[in-house]
């Protein structure tokens, strides 16, 4: 019965929810003791998903040798064991605490600044790369737009409420991914930067089809309908990991007036970039996702 599922999914959720903020309360060198304990039991004893990332690593990168492979896998593994828990350190960072771990580079708040001055919302572009999480508090905390992330809430509402709080902290707005573009037409008195991350997998009778690390992939047609419905400019963010614990946010204007591009363009463009990224550092990208589980349709004759 469903009032069963909702119970275990609350006892589960208060169970671990001390070891959640007894977690975010650690000191950084002390957390990360804490990853490397979970690299061991994630990588070598649970095996979380290895065969997935293994087989992502090699379609993605077959002029690699197995044993960079494998160095890749290793060092994606330490990355993801970082992740989560630097997330949940949100609970409880200061702001400071934050904008030192997390700062946004001179280049990318010129052109944030700039589209503020100029009275124009935009729309951001990213992966799911590098600390993403962070990388939201920081712009909160440092630009004056006010920043809505689109998110697929999760099926517990209990770690959705916690994740829901935890993205809000320091002022960010969160936009259910059913509710997009009504929600921005709703908030379009506003100067806002609206940021999607657009590496997740669509259906693939409705996505638009491009090489995307050596592979057929599907994007998700709806971040370019939308930036051509809204005509805000397009911004592409990048998070590079400067060393254990430290990141900075860059930017890049992909597209002034999104309404006069041709059809895929957008697209393309915002994935060829990610490429990019994800080939400079490849352990900052989320290998776990069955990213290629759809095959591209057969083209009707």
């Amino acid at each position: 019965m469903p009032y069963i599922g909702y119970f275990m999914q609350g006892l589960i959720y208060y169970i671990s929810l001390p070891f959640i903020y007894l977690l975010s309360l650690l000191p950084f060198p002390v957390l990360y003791r804490v990853c490397d304990g979970f690299y061991i039991v994630l990588y070598y004893i649970v095996g979380y998903r290895k065969k997935v990332v293994m087989q992502n690593l090699r379609n993605s990168f077959p002029e690699k040798s197995d044993a960079e492979i494998k160095r890749m896998c290793k060092d994606f593994y330490h990355y993801l064991c970082d992740l989560f828990p630097e997330t949940f350190k949100t609970l409880t960072i200061s702001r400071s605490s934050m904008l030192k771990h997390c700062t946004l580079s001179p280049e990318a708040k010129a052109i944030f600044d700039r589209y503020n001055q100029e009275g124009k919302s935009i729309i951001l572009v990213m992966g799911h790369y590098g600390n993403w999480e962070w990388a939201g508090n920081t712009f909160s905390l440092t630009c004056k737009q006010k920043l809505f992330v689109v998110y697929h809430p999760l099926a517990n509402k209990y770690l959705n409420g916690l994740m829901y709080r935890m993205r809000t902290r320091f002022g960010t707005g969160l936009i259910a991914m059913r509710e997009t573009y009504k929600d921005m037409v709703k908030y379009k008195s506003m100067i806002s930067a609206t940021a999607f991350i657009a590496d997740q997998t669509p259906m693939p009778e409705n996505a638009i089809w491009t090489t995307f690390l050596n592979q057929d992939t599907p994007v998700f047609p709806g971040t370019e309908k939308i930036a051509k419905k809204m005509n805000y400019p397009i911004v592409y963010i990048t998070i590079k990991r400067l060393k254990r614990g430290y990141y900075t946010i860059l930017a890049e204007l992909l597209s002034e007036e999104p309404k006069n591009t041709a059809e895929g363009e957008i697209t393309t463009l915002h994935t060829a970039r990610l490429e990019k990224d994800i080939r400079e550092q490849p352990e900052l990208w989320l290998w776990t996702h069955k990213r290629w589980k759809h095959k591209r349709p057969a083209e009707k004759s």
